[in-house]
């Protein structure tokens, strides 16, 4: 399938719906009260009369009466606070995955040499990021890119799900565009088109206005596209060097809302889908307290004979450091008189608003699928790997989830990052499919560790072998077999087998 030819619509009618939800999420995600006032219609400058659209119908009044959507009063200035939690949720949820680095091993060593250069080139970086973006957005693509002029070697990089146009097949990913706008002038819009199939990449550059398209225009018109120019063939592709689609799609979690909708069932689903409401309450319930202190600041009231003129014009302002006043001429009203200074200081319910946001919190976290104690809540006490694994439950059950979408997919992407690397670079490599290992999240007290090895030692229920591997996981057979020699000859047990050296008869 080539690449648009007509002035159509762009970007497609009936990614509407994913591209809106997308735009919310990203939002929250962003954690700019800016954009939040004006993605629910909260701003009172520019625009329709916000108090209005708290009485309309439809999705325009549903979103403006929430607390987001609530117009700052004329003449006072905006006093709502927001908890960035959804940039913590999706950040919690990339350092889950990829606190430590992924293992690729390959069969040929030759290939495996290779591939640990282009694995420690800063792809660690790129896959928690990636993993953050699709948290926020409910997926992410990966693929292989390489410069000549940048590096010798290829590398990965991410494409954000809401500038891409995907084509599914039974759940698995067919081709894919990906778009973006690479100048506007006058009215005018240029978009940057690549459509990747398998084994090419189809490029186009087109002219249109912000609704539409537009017209095909030759890759020179832009910067960003003048390279492709010679590298095109007469179909504008280039070949990739793998045969395969070399591109892949890691949803973030299925998809709840889209699950009948044939055209976005496969898109995957966001952290923070469902939970935008109880982001909103806890925002509403820190500004309610920040408010409370505000309020609850100490003020003296006093009557206006206290007041001292500031001169003609400049009104007269109260001095409460000064230690003596001149008497006032006149009689003492007694205790319920006019004369006296009244200090007004209202409660700030600390308490309550605490247990409420924390509460919300909880909620928030627990309906994206985490536990509190991953995100601090619980405090910090040391306590042993087993402890963390049964305190954090949730949250690993949702690693594991998300790593069964993970692995696959890396494994794809490497196998492609290995051939692109060929074929742009030599070295006469194999490419193949790796198998991808994710380290423990949670690494086991070394103390512990230890104690656990010695219990064994002395009940004689584990081999040197097998105590060595449990202090090392880490460790290939060779390290295993050299520590295990090193050991039996510091106890004088390295000796050898009677049983295979025919010393008996």
């Amino acid at each position: 399938m080539p690449l648009p030819t007509g002035d159509t619509t762009w970007p497609p009618p009936y990614l509407g719906p994913a591209l809106d939800a997308m735009h919310t999420w990203d939002t929250w995600w962003s954690g700019d009260p800016d954009r939040l006032e004006q993605l629910y219609g909260g701003s009172t400058g520019g625009g329709p009369d916000p108090k209005r659209l708290q009485y309309a119908g439809g999705v325009v009044g549903r979103m403006a009466r929430w607390w987001w959507g609530t117009p700052t009063a004329p003449g006072e200035r905006r006093t709502k606070m927001h908890v960035p939690i959804a940039g913590d949720l999706c950040g919690g949820s990339a350092d889950l995955l990829f606190s430590e680095p992924p293992a690729f091993t390959v069969d040929d060593d030759t290939t495996q040499k290779r591939l640990d250069v282009l694995t420690d080139d800063g792809l660690l970086a790129t896959l928690q990021t990636a993993a953050e973006v699709g948290a926020a957005l409910g997926g992410i693509y990966l693929r292989p890119v390489y410069d000549k002029d940048v590096a010798d070697r290829a590398w990965v990089t991410a494409e954000h799900a809401d500038r891409a146009l995907p084509e599914f097949k039974w759940g698995r990913l067919s081709a894919v565009t990906f778009w973006k706008v690479v100048r506007e002038e006058d009215g005018q819009v240029w978009r940057y088109l690549q459509r990747h199939e398998p084994g090419v990449i189809l490029h186009g550059l087109y002219q249109g206005t912000k609704e539409k398209l537009g017209r095909p225009v030759p890759l020179e018109d832009s910067d960003e596209t003048t390279g492709f120019a010679s590298l095109v063939n007469d179909e504008g592709a280039v070949e990739t060097g793998y045969a395969g689609l070399d591109v892949v799609y890691i949803p973030n979690q299925s998809s709840r809302r889209w699950r009948c909708n044939q055209t976005l069932k496969d898109w995957g689903r966001s952290d923070l889908d469902g939970v935008e409401p109880l982001m909103d309450a806890l925002d509403e319930t820190y500004s309610s307290w920040m408010r409370d202190i505000r309020l609850g600041k100490g003020r003296i009231v006093v009557p206006e004979t206290y007041l001292q003129s500031n001169g003609p014009g400049r009104g007269a302002s109260w001095n409460p450091d000064q230690e003596a006043f001149a008497g006032v001429g006149m009689l003492d009203r007694g205790a319920s008189g006019g004369m006296q200074l009244t200090v007004a200081q209202f409660a700030i319910r600390v308490q309550e608003h605490h247990d409420t946001a924390e509460d919300l919190v909880n909620q928030i976290l627990r309906s994206a699928g985490y536990s509190g104690q991953t995100f601090g809540i619980g405090g910090d006490v040391a306590v042993t790997a087993t402890e963390v694994t049964a305190r954090e439950r949730r949250s690993m059950t949702t690693r594991g989830r998300k790593i069964l979408r993970w692995r696959p997919a890396l494994a794809q992407l490497v196998e492609a990052l290995l051939a692109v690397d060929q074929y742009a670079f030599g070295g006469g490599l194999t490419p193949q499919r790796p198998t991808v290992e994710f380290e423990d999240s949670v690494q086991e007290d070394p103390l512990s560790l230890a104690n656990t090895v010695d219990v064994l030692r002395r009940a004689q229920a584990a081999s040197t072998d097998t105590l060595v591997r449990m202090a090392h996981p880490e460790w290939d057979d060779d390290q295993v077999q050299a520590e295990v020699g090193r050991i039996q000859l510091e106890n004088g047990t390295a000796v050898p087998d009677p049983m295979q050296t025919g010393a008996l008869p």
